[in-house]
C-alpha cells in the first residue's frame, strides 16, 4: 500500500507543460484533491485548490485572463501568484478582505512536466536518464488501479516486446524502479514503423514513467522520452514514435485494469480543505494594532515621471516559496494604498499604481511638495535603490466597482495615482471608462502615452484656474446617468465641490466615490462619552482631548489604523447602538446618515453611549 502521508511530502507531476496552453485552466488531481493549474501571461504557473471560495464552484471552468483567474459562477477574481481575491461583485464596495485567499501549492516546471504537491519537501527527481536537453513528454494516461499495482504489469508489458498498432518490429526494455513513484525503462533494439505509407526508422529512447496518485484507486502515468532530438529526427518519425507509445500505454492500461476488475475498490481519499473563517465566530484577541508594518521591501527602482514626480518600485525582501521567482507580495486591488515607514520616523500613506495581477512588486508615484511635512522630501531626497523599508500590507478603502455601465475617473494632479491602477484594471478587462486629469502645466502629465493607448477617452485639462475647473466639473456632472459611477481623487477643495455638485445635480450618493489626501477639517474633541465593546465585554470612557482610537489602544483592543485623521477608512468600527458624531472625510453622506459605523481616529458620539462591535 502507498504511504499516503509520505506521498504528501514529495513532488508529483500533475500535468505536462503542453497541458497549460495560454488563457486556459487545466484540471488536475492529486491524492484525492482537485487542483486548478493555469499559466499567466508572465509565464508563471499557478497550482491552486480547484474551488472558488464563494460557493465551491470549480475554478477549472473559470476564465484565465492572463493576470487573474475569474470564477464563472459569480465573478470572484483571484490574482496570479498569490491567489488573493481581488474582486467580489456582490460586495457593497467590491473590496474583499486580504485574508480571502485560495489554497495554493508550489509549482515547478521541469522535464516537460508541471510538478506540485501538498507539502513537497526536497527536490524534484534528478536522474542520469533525465540529464539531457532532449525531453519529450508522452500523453498522460489514467489507469483505474491503485498506484502500487501499476509498475510490475507495466514492466511485464514493455519488457515482453509488444508490437505497436503499425509496428513491423519490436523493442525490448530493461526496467529500473528507484522508488514506488518512478519507473525507468532502458530500450534495447530498434523500432521500425510505417508512417504515411512509407517506412520510417524511429529512435528507441529510454523512458521515464512517473506515477501520480490521483486517488486511492486511480493513478496517472506520465512518461517522458529521454534523448530524442525533435529537430533532427523529422516530424514523421516523431509522430510515429508518439503514436507508438500512445498505443502501447493505452493497451497496457486495458490489460492492467482487466486484471483488477474483481478486486475490492479502496476507500477514496478525502483531503482536508479548510473553510474561509468567519470573523464573528470567536472573540477578538486583545492586541495592540495601530499602524502595521508587517512587510519588508527593498527599493528596486526609481524613475522620474515629471520634474516633480517620481515612481518608486519595491520588491519583497525574501521569498517564502523557493520555486517562486520573483518573490510575491500580498495582493492589492485597484485603489489600494500602503503605509510606508520612512527613515525619518514618519509613516505616510501612498496609493499603489500597480496593474492587475502584478504581485511581484509594489509601485507608487509621489510628487515632491514644497510644503511637505516630511514624507515626499524623505522619498525624493533620501531614498536610494537598495534601501530596505517597512510597509503595511495593502488596504483598499477606495474600491473600484466593475458592474457599472460606464466609469468616470476624475483626477486632480497627483490624485491620478489611485485612479491609474483603476484605469489599468478597467482597460485590461475591456470595461468602458473615461479619464479626466486636471493638471497645472503640460509637464505635470504622467503616464500620458500609456493612458492615451488605452481603449478609453482620456481628457487633459491643463492650466485651469479655480472657476474654470469648477465649470468643467459642473459640465461633466450635469446629466446624472443611471449605472454610471464617478471616482475622484485630488485636492480637498476639488473633492468638496465635486461632491456638492453631484448631489445638487441628482447623482445617487452611492455612485460618487472619493478619496482625500488628508482631512481638511479641524476635529472637535471637546466632548466626552462612554463606549461598550459588545464582543470584548469592556466598558470604557473617552474623555475630552482623547480620541476613541487612543483609548481603545490603551486597553489593548486591536484596531488597525493608517492615516489617523479620518481620511483613509482603515480604523473603521461597526456601531451597534448610539449616534456617532462623524468628523471624517471618508464616509459618504448616506453612510454617515445610516450611523452604523464610525472612524475611531476622529469620530465621537452625539449620544452619551456607543455600543461597538469589538
Amino acid at each position: 500500500m502507498i504511504d499516503l502521508e509520505a506521498a504528501r511530502y514529495r513532488w508529483h507531476p500533475v500535468a505536462s507543460s503542453t497541458d497549460l496552453v495560454p488563457r486556459h485552466v487545466f484540471q488536475a488531481q492529486l491524492l484525492g484533491r482537485e487542483m486548478a493549474l493555469w499559466r499567466a501571461d508572465d509565464g508563471n504557473v499557478n497550482a491552486w485548490e480547484n474551488r472558488c471560495l464563494h460557493r465551491g464552484v470549480r475554478l477549472s471552468i473559470g476564465i484565465n485572463d492572463g493576470r487573474e483567474l475569474v470564477c464563472q459562477y459569480h465573478g470572484w477574481r483571484y490574482a496570479n501568484r498569490t491567489a488573493g481575491c481581488t474582486y467580489i461583485p456582490a460586495h457593497p464596495a467590491d473590496a474583499p478582505a486580504r485574508t480571502i485567499c485560495n489554497n495554493t501549492y508550489p509549482a515547478v516546471e521541469k522535464h516537460g512536466l508541471i510538478w506540485s504537491g501538498e507539502k513537497p519537501d526536497g527536490q524534484i527527481p534528478s536522474l542520469d536518464v533525465l540529464d539531457t536537453t532532449s525531453i519529450t513528454p508522452l500523453r498522460g494516461v489514467t489507469i483505474n488501479v491503485p498506484l502500487e499495482n501499476i509498475a510490475l504489469p507495466l514492466i511485464d508489458y514493455y519488457s515482453s516486446g509488444q508490437r505497436g498498432a503499425s509496428g513491423d518490429s519490436v523493442v525490448h526494455y530493461g526496467a529500473d524502479t528507484p522508488d514506488p513513484f518512478l519507473l525507468i525503462l532502458h530500450a534495447h533494439g530498434h523500432l521500425h514503423t510505417s508512417a504515411n505509407a512509407q517506412a520510417v526508422d524511429t529512435p528507441t529512447p529510454d523512458i521515464a514513467f512517473f506515477f501520480q496518485p490521483l486517488d486511492a484507486a486511480r493513478t496517472a502515468v506520465r512518461g517522458v522520452l529521454c534523448g530524442v532530438d525533435e529537430h533532427n529526427i523529422g516530424s514523421a518519425a516523431l509522430i510515429a514514435l508518439l503514436k507508438q507509445h500512445s498505443f502501447m500505454l493505452c493497451r497496457a492500461r486495458d490489460i492492467i485494469e482487466s486484471g483488477h476488475r474483481d478486486k475490492p475498490v479502496p476507500t477514496p481519499w478525502t483531503p482536508y480543505i479548510p473553510k474561509v473563517s468567519d470573523r464573528h465566530a470567536s472573540m477578538p484577541p486583545l492586541t495592540s494594532a495601530g499602524q502595521q508594518a508587517k512587510l519588508r521591501v527593498r527599493l528596486s527602482a526609481i524613475e522620474n515621471l515629471s520634474p516633480s514626480v517620481k515612481t518608486f518600485r519595491f520588491q519583497a525582501l525574501n521569498t517564502q516559496i523557493e520555486s517562486a521567482a520573483p518573490s510575491v507580495l500580498p495582493v492589492a486591488q485597484p485603489g489600494a494604498h500602503i503605509d510606508i515607514h520612512l527613515p525619518n520616523g514618519l509613516v505616510r500613506q501612498y496609493s499603489l499604481i500597480n496593474g492587475p495581477g502584478q504581485t511581484d512588486h509594489y509601485a507608487i508615484a509621489v510628487k515632491r511638495l514644497d510644503d511637505s511635512t516630511g514624507g515626499s522630501h524623505a522619498l525624493h531626497d533620501s531614498l536610494k535603490v537598495g534601501d530596505v523599508l517597512a510597509t503595511s500590507v495593502p488596504r483598499n478603502n477606495f474600491t473600484l466597482r466593475r458592474d457599472a455601465e460606464h466609469t468616470h475617473l476624475i483626477a486632480g494632479g497627483i490624485g491620478l495615482t489611485p485612479l491609474l491602477s483603476m484605469a489599468r484594471a478597467l482597460d485590461h478587462s475591456n470595461l468602458p471608462f473615461t479619464l479626466h486629469h486636471f493638471i497645472a502645466t503640460e509637464t505635470d502629465a504622467i503616464n500620458r502615452a500609456e493612458l492615451e493607448n488605452m481603449s478609453a477617452a482620456v481628457h487633459w485639462h491643463v492650466g485651469q484656474d479655480v472657476q474654470q475647473t469648477q465649470d468643467t466639473l459642473s459640465a461633466l456632472l450635469d446629466a446624472p446617468t443611471e449605472h454610471h459611477h464617478v471616482y475622484i481623487c485630488g485636492p480637498g477643495a476639488m473633492l468638496g465641490f465635486t461632491r456638492e455638485t453631484a448631489a445638487t445635480r441628482g447623482w445617487a450618493d452611492e455612485s460618487i466615490h472619493f478619496e482625500y489626501f488628508k482631512n481638511p477639517d479641524v476635529v472637535d474633541d471637546s466632548s466626552e462619552f462612554n463606549v461598550e465593546l459588545a464582543r470584548s465585554g469592556l466598558s470604557l470612557q473617552v474623555p475630552a482631548g482623547k480620541s476613541l482610537l487612543s483609548v481603545l489602544r490603551e486597553h489593548n483592543v486591536g484596531v488597525q489604523s493608517s492615516c489617523e485623521q479620518g481620511a483613509c477608512g482603515t480604523c473603521r468600527v461597526e456601531v451597534l447602538e448610539g449616534e456617532p458624531d462623524h468628523q471624517d472625510v471618508y464616509l459618504s453622506d448616506t453612510e454617515k446618515a445610516q450611523g452604523n459605523c464610525l472612524m475611531s481616529c476622529v469620530s465621537r458620539a452625539r449620544s452619551k453611549r456607543l455600543v461597538l462591535d469589538l
